[in-house]
């Protein structure tokens, strides 16, 4: 998945940062609005974490216009604002949920798992398709009755594909749900992590496509 981080703490930035992109999460980083702002004209994102105070505006106002947009990226709320009245305000205006500062990156880890099940409708992290069985969480596909464990780049690529199938998806949209803004990716970098994918699968049903100058599909079989 790719996330947005905004935050003006470089401390706890880099701390939520690099715990998510330990999960394999590509996460970009706005210190105020006005980055934000930027990030979300050129890319994509699957998940928001949104501090309320920022050196140029309240969280708050950003939320409120992102809905009045119909922006329906889901958002958490990072705040240290603990207030029962805060957190209902924040909810009420659209976010998806609210965790106060300090907290455990477990919980936060928890929280965006549970929020992107949600937005997805459904209430396990399981996904099945063809004869995988898939878990995003756990690290793990399940060919055909047996576990193959993926690394973290291949997991959210896996689960790209799996959020599409049957779809052409090009290498310039892979790159943006698999890697940050900030990342530096070679040419043949997809090629390569789809390589490593087909190896992991092989022995499936479902196969992954390559469509000759437009991309890869995932197929089932």
């Amino acid at each position: 998945m790719r996330f947005l981080l905004i935050e003006d703490n470089a401390d706890l930035a880099r701390s939520v940062r690099e715990r998510l992109e330990m999960d394999g999460h590509a996460v970009d980083h706005a210190a105020s609005l006005s980055e934000a702002d930027d990030h979300l004209a050129v890319a994509p994102y699957d998940l928001i974490l949104l501090d309320i105070t920022l050196p140029d505006g309240d969280g708050r106002g950003f939320l409120q216009r992102q809905r009045a947009r119909k922006a329906d990226t889901p958002v958490i709320v990072l705040t240290a604002r603990s207030a029962v009245s805060d957190r209902v305000d924040t909810l009420d205006l659209g976010a998806d949920d609210y965790l106060t500062k300090p907290f455990d990156f477990a919980e936060l880890e928890a929280r965006c798992r549970a929020v992107l099940r949600r937005r997805g409708g459904t209430v396990t992290n399981l996904q099945s398709y063809a004869d995988l069985v898939f878990d995003p969480m756990g690290g793990f596909v399940c060919v055909a009755g047996e576990n193959r464990d993926l690394r973290n780049r291949e997991l959210r690529l896996l689960e790209v594909l799996l959020s599409a199938p049957g779809r052409i998806l090009s290498k310039d949209q892979l790159c943006d749900r698999l890697f940050s803004l900030s990342e530096p990716v070679s040419d043949n970098a997809i090629e390569v992590y789809i390589a490593r994918l087909r190896k992991k699968l092989e022995g499936s049903t479902a196969r992954i496509e390559t469509v000759r100058g437009l991309g890869y599909r995932l197929t089932g079989g």
